[in-house]
């Protein structure tokens, strides 16, 4: 009877012990998400919603606009605007950006270098924080690569 109370305690022992575990885990896990979560939205989300998303931390894709590029690799100062992304024709291309693009946003980006892709036209994804004028703080700006590899045609 002793011996079977003893087990009984220690059994209890390490049932009590395993959840406190799995209770840690789950908390480092759950907190670990909170605080990395952003938002990833469409340059037209961003615009729609531009009241509500002041100041927060989110991520946008975007488009390269052509003609806005400014890189000072003395400084690290990178600042471009965005565009939407069009939507790919019906043959598969993408198109250009077109230059009477309503929504924009201006992209600044200090101290870090500038992506080995990067270029005019290139989709690109910023992470920063919302300015009250419109302007996006970058803290990384990440390009991506193309979706679909095209030869070059002989003619």
């Amino acid at each position: 009877m002793a011996q079977a109370l003893r087990f009984m305690r220690l059994k209890l022992r390490f049932v009590i012990g395993s959840a406190l575990i799995v209770g840690a885990i789950a908390y480092l896990i759950v907190t670990a998400i909170r605080s990395t979560s952003q938002y990833y939205l469409t340059v037209n989300e961003v615009a729609a919603r531009q009241a509500e998303l002041g100041g927060q931390s989110l991520r946008v894709a975007g488009r390269v606009k052509v003609g806005t590029i400014a890189w000072d690799p003395a400084s690290l100062i990178l600042r471009f605007a965005i565009v939407p992304i069009p939507e790919p024709a019906a043959d598969g291309a993408v198109a250009p950006v077109v230059a009477s693009d309503p929504v924009s946003f201006k992209v600044t980006s200090i101290g870090e270098p500038k992506p080995d892709m990067f270029a005019e036209n290139r989709d690109v994804i910023v992470e920063g924080k919302l300015l009250p004028a419109g302007e996006i703080a970058a803290t990384q700006v990440l390009t991506s690569c193309p979706s679909k590899y095209q030869a070059k045609r002989n003619k």
